[in-house]
């Protein structure tokens, strides 16, 4: 496919004693933004530093831009390097140099000299031009390293981990960044451990667990092959209204004062309808009550029987 600018097949590396990724395959289509979600040591970074030559696989083979140009150790990547920009995992800076200085040096290996401050400016920076690194705040730094990544006007970015260690409103902003490469043309593989990032961001997802795929596709497409369905949530709730619930809505979960009820798809309204029903009299209490939609969490949950955090 012509559209297809990552092609990854039969994708394998280990390290002694530690086989980091075993058989993967995707594609990245021009243009979208594709997210590799999963928790720590599922193999993401090693796929990207495949993926950006650094590390060399154990087999299988990969391709960026060119498909006539799979991976093998024998070949000259330089052509393609300078159509890549990559943002590491816990980008640093050089701290005593400046915003503009950070930016600069790199400008220079690529020979992209007028490049900096317009960069510089589409990154929000412009007020911080002259300030020290060492002197950012975490989601100031990570538009730096988002900068030193586009500097050459990169086709494809690869972005390991971009929010990791932000406060939310710095996340948002990362967020909004990538969605403006997307806006600008530029293909971005991403790497994260938070559902909802790769929730609001990627337009495909490649879930990973211990080196291995688990399961590939849009957002959407996921929650609704393995979310699960819908759960109504009862928060609050008085003693009689729990053996109200437990007696209306078979199925139902308690713990402690809550109850939850997993529901088939489509039922949620008539299930609140229910609830608030049998709520309504005798003075049984609770304090909120909703429908609470499958997340991506989910989807990992019901495929691997774990939670992302804790796989």
């Amino acid at each position: 496919m012509d559209d297809v600018v990552i092609g990854v097949s039969g994708l394998v590396k280990n390290y002694p004693n530690n086989p980091a990724v075993c058989n993967v395959s995707f594609k990245v289509r021009r243009g979208e933004i594709f997210a590799l979600l999963g928790p720590n040591g599922a193999g993401k970074t090693t796929i990207i530093k495949i993926l950006e030559f650094v590390e060399r696989p154990t087999s299988g083979f990969a391709y960026v831009l060119d498909s006539e140009q799979l991976y093998a150790l024998t070949k000259d990547y330089t052509g393609i390097k300078e159509k890549i920009g990559a943002l590491p995992q816990g980008f640093k800076g050089f701290d005593l140099l400046t915003v503009y200085e950070n930016i600069d040096y790199f400008a220079q290996m690529y020979r992209k000299y007028g490049n900096v401050d317009r960069i510089i400016d589409e990154m929000g920076l412009r007020d911080k031009r002259n300030a020290l690194f060492k002197h950012l705040s975490g989601g100031q730094k990570q538009r730096v390293g988002i900068a030193i990544a586009l500097i050459n006007d990169p086709e494809v970015v690869f972005l390991d981990e971009p929010t990791t260690g932000l406060d939310p409103k710095a996340r948002r902003d990362v967020w909004d960044m990538i969605k403006g490469l997307k806006a600008r043309g530029k293909t971005v593989l991403l790497t994260t451990h938070y559902m909802d990032e790769a929730h609001q961001l990627a337009d495909r997802i490649c879930v990973l667990n211990r080196g291995s795929i688990v399961t590939h596709g849009t957002p959407e497409d996921l929650i609704n092959k393995y979310g699960g369905g819908n759960t109504l949530v009862v928060r609050g709730c008085s003693t009689g209204a729990i053996e109200r619930l437990r007696e209306a809505l078979p199925g139902s979960l308690v713990s402690g004062n809550d109850v939850t009820v997993r529901l088939a798809y489509g039922d949620g309204m008539a299930a609140m309808a229910k609830a608030i029903s049998v709520l309504g009299g005798d003075g049984h209490l609770c304090q909120e009550l909703y429908v609470k939609k499958p997340t991506l969490e989910d989807v990992f949950l019901n495929l691997t029987g774990e939670r992302l955090d804790d796989a």
